[in-house]
């Protein structure tokens, strides 16, 4: 389990992503191929994603995986808890 800061959750995200979280994510992770993704993790406080890792297969079946979080909520466990839950969604 990870500590983070109260207001702040993390999500498996369902796919497709919903259209106004891929709006989110393209900002966040604009090299992503959301059409495309194995698995998903997001950071939300306050109902707004300010965070995600995504991981997909690249052209070559390569396994790439890539979190992002807002400048603002680094250093926090956030990142962390990103990577780890995104981990574990890839290994169930």
């Amino acid at each position: 389990m990870y500590v983070l800061p109260a207001r702040v959750r993390i999500s498996a995200l369902p796919l497709p992503p919903a259209p106004s979280v891929a709006e989110r994510l393209r900002v966040l992770l604009p090299a992503a191929p959301l059409d495309s993704l194995q698995a998903g993790v997001v950071a939300v406080a306050g109902g707004k994603v300010i965070g995600a890792a995504l991981a997909w297969r690249n052209q070559g079946e390569q396994a790439h995986t890539e979190w992002q979080l807002e400048a603002s909520w680094r250093g926090r466990g956030i990142e962390n808890a990103l990577s780890g839950t995104l981990q574990a969604a890839l290994h169930s």
